[in-house]
């Protein structure tokens, strides 16, 4: 092969990359799937709607828990990722003892789940400021609990990965990204999820902002102007999802989407995994 060749070649093959659709392993979140179902026919339901990837919640029951993971083993499902429970009404940048204590009770219940399931996360919202938690408090408080659980997370490998929410915290991809690094572990990452900031930021510069600390994405449809009760098709929105996917393959991201919306019966679930083909295609 010639120099010419090899150059025309290299082209071709960035071009192919370009065109490819975006590597991303599709989930859903466990209650989006039918109530009413047992859970062997949730999962298998999951898979057969083409998300062979679920993420779970706290489950401190053993039996459920056993039972969960054989119905994901059953089914050919992944469950790849927890997501923590007691966070919101027991968080950890709490000023009482006894609140901060049953959050963490439920973190490492999750962080169990997760080693029994083999998820690779537990996805924590690390601190929730309210009028009796300052924005200082919070980041303070929820470190200090956090560093105080890594090496249970260390041992069973499992990674903590903060989530961006309505919890008026972290407030930026710069923030977020200084909270994440301040722990200066590997065992502490970033969930990010695509529609929790439309309204005051644009998702692709968190994207980008984050890089590679991004361990999990969230996907869900979101506008600029929230209206009460308004349930937003996937694409059909405001977030630019082009832009959402160039920001994935940029940082080179490949794990996992996982869908956090309203699910439904059968023809909702594919049709939404539809809807997550295109925005995959779109990069």
């Amino acid at each position: 092969m010639n120099r010419r060749e090899f150059f025309a070649a290299s082209a071709a093959s960035a071009l192919a990359a370009q065109a490819a659709p975006l590597p991303l392993k599709k989930g859903l979140v466990y209650s989006m799937l039918p109530k009413a179902a047992s859970i062997a026919e949730k999962f298998r339901m999951a898979k057969e709607c083409g998300f062979p990837e679920v993420e779970c919640y706290t489950t401190p029951d053993q039996a459920e828990a056993a039972e969960i993971k054989q119905a994901a083993a059953a089914a050919g499902v992944r469950i790849h990722s927890v997501m923590n429970q007691a966070h919101w009404k027991f968080p950890l940048s709490s000023a009482d003892p006894a609140v901060v204590a049953e959050s963490m009770k439920g973190l490492e219940t999750s962080i169990r789940n997760a080693h029994f399931w083999g998820a690779e996360t537990v996805l924590l919202v690390p601190a929730v400021v309210n009028p009796e938690t300052r924005y200082q408090d919070a980041w303070t408080r929820s470190q200090a609990q956090v560093r105080k659980i890594l090496p249970l997370a260390a041992e069973l490998k499992v990674i903590i990965a903060m989530e961006n929410v309505g919890n008026k915290f972290l407030l930026s991809p710069l923030e977020f990204a200084r909270y994440v690094d301040e722990f200066k572990s590997p065992w502490v990452r970033a969930y990010f999820d695509v529609g929790n900031n439309l309204a005051v930021m644009y998702p692709q510069d968190w994207i980008l902002t984050l890089g590679k600390r991004i361990v999990k994405l969230h996907f869900k449809e979101s506008s600029i102007k929230r209206v009460p009760g308004q349930q937003l098709k996937l694409g059909e929105g405001d977030i630019d999802w082009k832009a959402v996917a160039s920001a994935i393959r940029t940082i080179g991201y490949t794990g996992s989407a996982t869908l956090e919306m309203r699910g439904g019966d059968e023809a909702i679930l594919k049709d939404l995994s539809a809807r997550v083909d295109k925005i995959l295609a779109m990069a």
